[in-house]
């Protein structure tokens, strides 16, 4: 944990600077205080309730500090960031090699949260929880199975009065880390979805009986109003709604219930993979009682600042997020990060420059 505040960045807040100017023989002294530097980051809405939680939490410690997150979506973030819009960006979807190239500042990934994506539903009557298997919730995002009485469904679930009434799907009308994460995991476990599906993006193509909202927020909104919908979405922000979550099967065959305990088992099973890019990818974990679908949200720092000041702003910030920031996780319904990923993200911080 970072204690104290940077020594650059301390002075600067704390002490005034003295310009002597020396005109006619006459000495004059001017003095100014030094203004910190603002930060400005946008993307991803699936960490957004807790970055900005982080931003509330850092400034009362630091009342001079000057820090904004606006919940873009993912791929606006992604954009922002490559054309040198923003000083940081969040994301759920990492950046390729290939886009990683893209930026003359150099670019670095940090793991800073993670959480479970569910599937949250609305329908009418229902006397127990849903459970999905992997291949009947595919086919549901696929639309081969519209109907909630479908025999498949029923099937997985014979106590259940499930209606004889329309499935409709909510799904993400921006471009999306969240809806990556969900469809690169659709993606592993279904090669028809793979090979000749939608396949994996931050944008897909969705069948025909499908409503479209912006940001996980609104996606929770809408399947709260919409009798008959499933939607996908980030924990939080459906615990938030209390909306009712359905039971996945995972890998080892198992029906999971969505929930902290679920999750960070699969988190911490997770952590040992971490590749050297920091590009961990978990779309479909091992694990008995793990739930099968996780995403780690990533910043998206440049190497170099030309502002030394501002650098040096983000580095603490940042710190405060994985250290401090992480106890705020369980609260908004996201994953505090294993002490392996938050050390592998600390150090990636320390080649800013």
């Amino acid at each position: 944990m970072i204690s104290n505040r940077i020594l650059f960045l301390g002075g600067l807040r704390n002490m005034f600077f003295l310009a002597v100017i020396c005109s006619a023989g006459r000495v004059e002294s001017a003095f100014a205080q030094a203004v910190e530097p603002e930060l400005h980051g946008a993307g991803a809405t699936f960490p957004a309730p807790l970055y900005q939680h982080w931003i509330k939490a850092y400034t009362a410690q630091y009342p001079d500090a000057r820090i904004s997150y606006a919940a873009v979506g993912s791929g606006e973030g992604i954009r922002g960031f490559l054309a040198e819009e923003l000083d940081f960006a969040g994301s759920d979807a990492a950046l390729s090699d290939e886009q990683m190239a893209e930026v003359s500042r150099g670019a670095i990934l940090a793991p800073a949260t993670a959480g479970i994506i569910v599937l949250a539903y609305h329908v009418k009557g229902l006397n127990g929880p849903l459970k999905l298997s992997r291949a009947v919730y595919t086919d549901i995002f696929a639309g081969k199975i519209s109907r909630w009485n479908d025999a498949r469904i029923q099937a997985i679930n014979p106590g259940l009065k499930l209606p004889n009434e329309n499935i409709t799907i909510i799904a993400r009308q921006d471009s999306s880390g969240t809806t990556f994460a969900f469809t690169s995991h659709l993606s592993a476990v279904s090669r028809e979805w793979r090979d000749h599906g939608p396949g994996a993006g931050t944008m897909v193509g969705w069948p025909g009986v499908t409503m479209l909202a912006r940001g996980n927020e609104g996606v929770a909104s809408r399947i709260k109003v919409s009798e008959g919908s499933i939607g996908y979405l980030e924990y939080g922000f459906a615990k938030r709604l209390r909306l009712p979550l359905a039971w996945l099967e995972n890998r080892a065959g198992r029906f999971v219930q969505p929930d902290e305990q679920s999750g960070m088992e699969m988190l911490s099973d997770s952590a040992q993979q971490m590749p050297e890019n920091l590009r961990l990818m978990i779309s479909d974990p091992d694990g008995e009682n793990a739930y099968p679908i996780l995403t780690l949200s990533w910043l998206l720092l440049y190497r170099h600042y030309p502002d030394p000041a501002k650098a040096a702003e983000l580095r603490q910030f940042v710190s405060f997020g994985l250290t401090e920031g992480q106890r705020y996780s369980r609260e908004l319904g996201y994953l505090p990060l294993p002490e392996a990923i938050v050390f592998r993200s600390l150090k990636a911080l320390e080649s800013i420059q």
